[in-house]
């Protein structure tokens, strides 16, 4: 695969995307939709620190687990006493990036030693500073981290060089010291366009970089520290970590409202539901109540032109009224379905009365057998026409309350 070479903006770009868009076992193990983001931040470090090169190399989890990544490897400028160092770094960026914070070490030269105790690097070189402590996302970036590097780092240098012996300079030595076997933090120790340049000022006892650290306290370099010096270091280190309680404490209490928030979210949403079924039940119910108000009025109709035509008739049948003209068919097939019923009822009788003369004895029983069977016959005829003049009287009902519907509905 092709690995970008330092100082080449483009190559890096070309780089980034290759690597990002492959798919398949070969993909990098980021989520699809944060792999824009990554290659900004990536082309945003570059562009401001381009001493630090973009690679994908294999990363060992400490489960045994190996996993090819994307890391930033290369060094961070710092500024010391007055002077700038590089400070050689790897940024890894983990599978969960940019959700989460990258990882960071500090990867020391053959001739470099780690401080002990160091307040943000452990003996293992993994960098815990607070603004990794407090990564957010989306806000936090690359480029912010390595500032914050480069600010932590020159409050406190976290590699320094090992004293090595060396003759004593004869008169015609060089007196600056072989950049091959000088004690450095990287093979170049200076700022972006500037030339090579010892790590300290040259002098005439072997260079160290940064300074040799003392655990007494009492010299750094072979000289005394500024009480002032070391009381406002004391007093900076104290503020960063009042800050960075307080963030955090923030930070919690934050969460904790947007969890409750997130709570009650779920709570009228689950509401909403409810209420939107209830609407619709009641619009359902609407809708079948004026349904049945339609029918109402139809029968109403119906119901007041029955009166209005027959109110004339009684009013002249009030003084002489004939039982069976109390009923009067208001068409053909109702007069039909009215014999049809007067007769089969009718009929029902003479059986019944048939059969209390045969249980009786008056009237032999194959008398009684053949006249059953007559009026059987003739009430099978009568209920198969009431059936179907019921049949034709359900048709023009139908008829008649599809014309009344689309007059109310106009």
């Amino acid at each position: 695969m092709m690995v970008p070479q330092p100082g080449n903006s483009e190559l890096t770009r070309q780089f980034l995307s290759s690597v990002l868009s492959q798919r398949g076992p070969s993909a990098l193990p980021y989520s699809e939709d944060v792999k824009w983001m990554i290659r900004q931040h990536l082309l945003a470090l570059y562009d401001v620190y381009p001493s630090l090169n973009i690679k994908t190399s294999t990363f060992t989890h400490n489960d045994g687990r190996s996993v090819n990544l994307l890391h930033a490897d290369g060094t961070v400028p710092m500024l010391y006493n007055g002077i700038t160092y590089n400070i050689p770094v790897i940024i890894w960026l983990m599978e969960s990036y940019p959700h989460h914070a990258p990882l960071v070490m500090v990867s020391p030269t053959p001739d470099m030693i780690i401080k002990r105790p160091h307040p943000f690097v452990d003996p293992s070189g993994v960098v815990k500073i607070p603004y990794l402590q407090s990564w957010i996302y989306p806000s936090s970036n690359l480029v912010e981290l390595a500032r914050s590097l480069s600010a932590h780092f020159g409050r406190d240098p976290p590699l320094y060089s090992q004293r090595r012996q060396s003759p004593s300079p004869t008169p015609s030595s060089n007196p600056y010291p072989n950049p091959s076997t000088s004690s450095s933090i990287n093979s170049v120790n200076a700022t972006p366009g500037v030339g090579p340049r010892p790590a300290i000022p040259p002098r005439m006892t072997p260079a160290v970089y940064p300074p040799p650290y003392s655990t007494s306290g009492g010299s750094i370099g072979g000289r005394m520290d500024d009480p002032s010096e070391v009381f406002r270091k004391n007093a900076v280190s104290k503020l960063v970590d009042t800050v960075h309680i307080d963030i955090m404490g923030l930070r919690k209490i934050r969460e904790g409202e947007m969890e409750g928030l997130f709570n009650l979210q779920a709570v009228l949403r689950q509401r909403a539901e409810q209420l939107g079924k209830g609407l619709k039940e009641m619009q359902d119910e609407k809708e079948g109540l004026e349904q049945q108000l339609q029918m109402v009025l139809m029968n109403s109709d119906v119901m007041e032109a029955w009166l209005r035509d027959n109110e004339g008739k009684l009013g002249k049948l009030r003084g002489n009224i004939d039982v069976d003209e109390v009923f009067e068919p208001c068409d053909v097939l109702s007069q039909q379905m009215l014999e049809c019923a007067a007769s089969d009822l009718a009929i029902e009788d003479a059986i019944y009365a048939l059969d209390k003369a045969a249980q009786e004895g008056v009237i032999p029983f194959d008398q009684y057998l053949r006249n059953v069977r007559l009026l059987s016959r003739e009430q099978f005829f009568q209920r198969a026409t009431g059936s179907k003049v019921r049949a034709a009287q359900m048709q023009a009902q139908v008829a008649s309350m599809a014309s009344r519907a689309s007059h109310y509905a106009a």
